[in-house]
């Protein structure tokens, strides 16, 4: 085992990556930058029924997005390769036959329908059938079979598994970086299946081996691995290595608290769980994805971050240099993190506030090209320093400043009833003059003078300045009206109102 901090993330590409599987990477990711060390992303490929089309370039891509790029993986090859176990499967039969020839391992022949008959004899019986040290002998392997019986089947090419051999009677005490010490009895556990006659590993002997070979020095995964821990630290020792330290990490759970987190509980209230949007190339289903929801990368891995896991102090806002600071493994917590979708909202209206004025306008630039309307850089940043501290993402910009792009073709019904009365008509023509006489069309000259004028005339504020609002915007909506009046300019502030005396005269 090196002494340097490897740490891998070891994905299957069987569909999109789950906001779960972003944060046992990240975490990876954390723990290897705080001791500089390598981050290694390796893909386990070896159930190729469930392989899907694309997976692995979407695993790619949102590490990437969450700015979390391995160091090692596919396309980044470093001295440990090849990192798609597929390509890896010629390796694994020489150690599968290694842990045979050291009694840690035997052939079992026991065809589908035979193990599944004693199933069903043990459970007729109120029992559950287990494959191991209790039964073994009695069942169709080569720890039961003469020499000669078991060279006959092997001979004729008969099907068979590997099993691992587990002890009878033994208390293994196994420590996790998270959850401590663990003691487990061997007599419960059955004998693994780690190799077919297909010629590919399953997952248990497949993982050993690579992370051995890997030099893998902290395995930190979800906490779904923990029944197969007893599995893998008998099958390091049975191979005479060094085992890595493992580290078990909590379940995120649904919003109400039990049960893992699913898609479909991001379904039903409205929020993603993949980073970013997954088209099932079977289907054709579209999932949401962080990114297209117009998240920013940096809210998705602090809301991550805080699942699972607390620096020990009020802090809650981390960019990513200064979580690989804060991170310890020890302050990640064993119980599981219940997921709110509305903390992720805050984190991300957190991040909104404090981006560059200039990137949330080329952000929104995009959107205005989409919606094929033109505008200027500096007047699309002009509108984004007006309206960035009411909005939580890019696209709340566009929705509630839309007025500074288009004038507004109809006008809420509640607020026309409001606000526009007999005489409200011959007020705005009045008003209109007013602008007209204004040759500086700035908020602050432009208030003076209406100001001024509501005053001469002795009417109500609100007689004159809500019709005027409902001009402009359509609604009683937005920043400061004479900003407004002023970012529109003089032209299209009087056309505005002229066509809201016409529409709603």
């Amino acid at each position: 085992m090196s002494a340097k901090v490897r740490v891998r993330f070891a994905p299957s590409p069987t569909g999109p990556l789950h906001i779960g599987g972003v944060r046992t990477a990240l975490y990876n990711y954390l723990f290897a930058k705080k001791h500089k060390g390598d981050f290694v992303l390796r893909i386990e490929d070896t159930d190729q029924n469930r392989y899907v089309e694309g997976a692995e370039d979407y695993i790619i891509e949102s590490l990437n997005w969450c700015g979390i790029p391995f160091d090692e993986g596919p396309g980044k090859e470093g001295d440990y390769g090849p990192y798609r176990q597929s390509e890896r499967k010629e390796m694994y039969r020489k150690y599968a036959e290694e842990l045979i020839k050291t009694d840690n391992a035997y052939y079992a022949f026991d065809t589908a329908e035979e193990l599944d008959a004693h199933r069903k004899d043990h459970e007729e019986k109120g029992k559950t059938f287990i494959y191991n040290w209790h039964n073994r002998q009695k069942l169709k392997n080569s720890l039961a079979l003469s020499e000669d019986e078991i060279r006959d089947k092997l001979d004729a090419d008969e099907d068979y598994v590997i099993r691992f051999k587990s002890p009878a009677d033994e208390n293994l005490h196994i420590k996790d970086e998270i959850r401590g010490n663990m003691d487990i009895d061997t007599s419960t556990l059955d004998d693994k299946v780690l190799f077919k006659s297909d010629g590919m590993p399953t997952y248990h002997l497949a993982n050993i081996v690579d992370d051995h070979l890997m030099e893998i020095s902290h395995v930190i995964r979800g906490e779904e691995w923990l029944p197969s821990l007893a599995l893998h630290f008998m099958l390091y020792r049975a191979f005479g290595w060094d085992a890595p330290k493992f580290a078990h990490l909590p379940l995120i759970l649904k919003p109400q608290g039990k049960g893992k987190l699913s898609k479909r509980d991001g379904d039903k209230l409205g929020f993603p769980v993949f980073p970013l949007e997954w088209k099932d190339p079977n289907s054709g289903d579209i999932s949401a994805g962080y990114r297209e929801d117009g998240y920013f990368p940096e809210a998705v891995t602090n809301m991550l971050a805080f699942l699972g896991w607390n620096p020990g102090t009020e802090q809650e806002f981390f960019k990513l240099n200064k979580l690989v600071e804060a991170f310890e493994i020890s302050r990640v917590h064993k119980g599981g993190a219940k997921f709110d979708p509305e903390k992720t909202k805050w984190f991300q209206q957190h991040y909104m506030h404090e981006a560059d004025d200039k990137i949330i306008a080329e952000k929104l630039e995009k959107i205005l090209q989409l919606k094929e309307i033109e505008a200027s850089s500096d007047y699309v940043l002009e509108v984004v320093k007006l309206m960035k501290e009411r909005a939580v993402f890019v696209n709340d910009i566009w929705e509630q400043g839309y007025f500074f792009f288009v004038a507004p073709t109809s006008y809420d019904p509640k607020n026309v009833k409001k606000a526009w009365k007999e005489d409200t008509s011959n007020l705005m023509q009045e008003l209109i003059k007013v602008l007209k006489e204004q040759e500086n069309f700035k908020a602050e000259g432009l208030q003076a003078k209406v100001k001024a004028w509501i005053q001469d005339k002795e009417v109500g504020f609100g007689k004159v300045m809500q019709p005027f609002r409902l001009a402009l915007v359509g609604a009683m909506q937005g920043p400061d009206l004479y900003e407004i009046a002023e970012m529109i300019g003089k032209q299209e502030t009087i056309s505005r109102l002229e066509n809201a005396i016409k529409t709603l005269g």
